[in-house]
């Protein structure tokens, strides 16, 4: 067993490596372009991690290192760098979420990109990115995370901006990928912070250096912060979360694969893997950016037409839920959410894609309805997914989010004031989440169609897709994650991925207080069942309003909307937060763009221009002088003894008798000349 905990790790990391090799460069000789050897050795993978995760809960956690940069004693205490793999609670279960959504995604993609002029740069692309999520989350080391980070950020770009030939996804790429460097920023700076008073990368000897007070205080906060704010733009978190809506410009089983299960995990895990050492101050803030997240996100779904848009702010939403529970305190529900958001979110993404095709590439939902006579497997399986974010009970959804939302009321029961706060806005979030969810539902599939002739033509997508589906689907029932429909607690999950206690010595000067962990599962306990009655409620109360409002029609929704115009076009366009950016940070860039443009090529330029001018003129001037003064006094001198040449040679006869007359000559008037004077 141990054996295999060595060598798994490194095969189940490489596998993906090879596919996105063998097709990039042998592709063109591979019938197909290689779709069925990617896929299958996807699903190779998948195999190998549920072994490695089934392995785990008899071996224990297990690390493995070697020497990657030896400097040789060029900066003391820091000679050496270490890189190798881990296995805990965290890494087997997201071995097992990443590998199975891009399974998926591969075997879906077969059939809905078949046709595509790139089909096979497609297919080696998802390997390219699967394999960085799998070194992201199997690596022991937080410099070789940042590597494997980047790595996701631009297998991403090149996915989103996949259909390159039109505008929108070559600006929704770029918008990715500068927006998640941001956060990036300050990520490295957080690893810089930890280089220079721990001295290791290790996960491991950082927790060490934490426990042994090298790393307190303000600098201890400051770090986490900044490494938090990696998680805030991968993980689209306030507010650097207006990157992922427009990245369903992408193909839809990117979509899927990474705005929903992977890339946008990423950050999550990376809050989940550095808990233990996240000071109080620290979790408040990422309690207070969740919780926002996640408020605004579900506003902005209540009006999207776009099928994706509304998926996309889901996303967004559930992912403040996620770094919303990490920060209460509570490490094993957010994870957990993380896992079940997992499937019923791709199953959401992929279900939505299968419309999209029935309705020949529309994604407005205004022109949709009564689709659940036409595509019944997709309605049914969109329906479960649905029932599963909404927190319905007998649903993997209900169980996770029903834990978080006692996790809030126990933390602002022991913390009061403005802590009350988050239950209040993540409860109000539920029932924001069921309505626009069955809302979404409603106008899609149920009613009378609005666009006959696409309807007409509407089918139910093959069954490389469906089959998707209904797996996906099934995964979003209580029964894979625990035997209790109404409890996760006595689950093989929570029992595998546990509450770690804080590593900090204590937590004095903090704002808000963090308890020991028994006494923080005591006021859990006491929360449960009054979350649970309050998220039934609430979530009732939504599904029903989405019904009164779109199937009953009790409302009409449109002089509804004109009534309170105001409010619905701030939820239409988004709070706003796109055209607040280019206003300020994106006017102000361009801004420091044009003048240091201005700069470089009025004044930089100008003096190199004025010089080479300056020297072009008096290169002229002194050439002129050179030309008609220098070569016309040599010109005028060589004329004349030219011309006093040519004169005397008329003298030059050859005959002495000639010379000799000369010569007589020349000697008399030289006797006049000295007479005379």
């Amino acid at each position: 067993m141990e054996l295999a905990l060595q060598k798994l790790p490194v095969i189940v990391l490489l596998i993906p490596m090879l596919s996105f090799l063998v097709l990039a460069f042998f592709g063109n000789k591979i019938p197909r372009g290689g779709d069925w050897l990617a896929t299958t050795l996807l699903f190779l993978n998948l195999a190998f991690s549920g072994f490695i995760l089934f392995a785990f809960g008899t071996a224990g956690r297990y690390e493995m290192n070697v020497d990657w940069i030896d400097l040789g004693g060029a900066i003391p205490g820091a000679a050496k760098f270490l890189a190798g793999f881990q296995i805990d609670a965290l890494t087997a279960v997201m071995l097992v979420v990443v590998n199975a959504i891009s399974a998926f995604v591969h075997l879906y993609s077969v059939k809905y990109m078949e046709g595509d002029a790139k089909y096979k740069k497609y297919f080696s692309y998802l390997g390219l990115f699967t394999f960085s999520m799998l070194g992201l989350v199997l690596t022991n080391s937080i410099l070789l995370m940042y590597v494997f980070w980047e790595l996701v950020g631009l297998s991403s770009y090149l996915l989103i901006g996949f259909w390159y030939e039109k505008k929108a996804p070559q600006e929704a790429a770029k918008k990715a990928f500068i927006v998640n460097r941001i956060g990036d920023a300050g990520f490295l700076l957080g690893i810089l912070i930890i280089f220079l008073t721990i001295g290791a990368f290790t996960f491991t000897d950082i927790f060490a250096g934490v426990e042994a007070g090298k790393l307190a205080g303000g600098a201890l906060t400051a770090a986490g912060i900044l490494l938090f704010c990696g998680a805030v733009g991968k993980s689209a978190q306030f507010p650097l979360h207006v990157w992922l809506p427009d990245a369903m410009e992408g193909p839809t089983p990117v979509s899927a694969l990474i705005h929903a299960a992977t890339m946008v995990a990423a950050g999550v895990y990376l809050v989940a893997r550095i808990f233990v050492m996240l000071s109080a101050d620290a979790l408040t803030v990422v309690t207070f950016i969740g919780v926002i997240t996640a408020f605004i996100s579900a506003t902005i779904a209540l009006t999207q037409n776009d099928i994706k848009k509304v998926l996309a702010y889901s996303t967004i939403s559930q992912l403040g839920y996620m770094i919303m529970a990490i920060g209460v305190g509570a490490y094993s529900y957010g994870f957990f959410h993380l896992v079940t958001h997992a499937f019923f979110k791709a199953c959401l993404f992929l279900t939505a894609g299968s419309v999209i095709v029935g309705m020949h590439h529309i994604q407005d939902i205004r022109e949709m309805g009564g689709l659940r006579k036409k595509m019944p497997v997709t309605f049914y399986t969109f329906l479960m997914a649905t029932l599963a974010i909404s927190g319905v009970p007998l649903t993997s959804g209900f169980l996770s989010k029903d834990a978080i939302l006692a996790s809030t009321l126990a933390f602002a029961g022991v913390n009061g004031g403005i802590t009350i706060i988050v239950p209040i806005l993540a409860f109000g979030v539920a029932g924001l989440t069921a309505f626009y969810m069955f809302r979404l539902l409603i106008i899609t599939f149920l009613g009378e169609p609005k666009n006959q002739e696409k309807f007409d033509h509407c089918h139910e997508s093959p069954a490389q897709m469906t089959i998707p589906l209904i797996i996906l689907a099934v995964l979003s029932f209580f029964a894979f994650f625990s035997l209790n429909p109404f409890s996760a607690d006595s689950g093989w999950f929570l029992n595998m991925v546990s509450m770690p206690e804080s590593i900090l010595a204590g937590t004095k000067g903090a704002i808000y207080h963090i308890l020991p962990l028994d006494e923080f599962k005591e006021h859990l306990h006491h929360a449960h069942n009054t979350a649970m009655i309050l998220s039934l409620a609430i979530s009732g109360i939504g599904i029903l309003t989405a019904f009164v409002f779109y199937y009953w029609k009790k409302v009409n929704v449109d002089k509804l909307a004109e009534s309170i115009r105001p409010l619905y076009n701030f939820s239409l366009n988004k709070w706003y937060f796109d055209e607040l950016y280019d206003k300020t940070a994106v006017a102000f860039t361009m801004g420091i763009s044009k003048l240091s443009a201005w700069i470089d090529n009025k004044i930089v330029d100008g003096i190199v221009n004025g010089a080479a001018t300056v020297t072009r003129g008096f290169s002229k001037y002194t050439g002129l002088f050179d030309n008609v003064f220098v070569d016309g006094l040599v010109n005028l001198t060589g004329g004349i003894v030219g011309a006093f040449g040519l004169l005397f040679r008329k003298f030059q006869t050859g005959k002495i008798q000639t010379y000799i007359a000369f010569l007589v000559f020349g000697i008399l008037i030289l006797y006049f000349v000295f007479r005379v004077f």
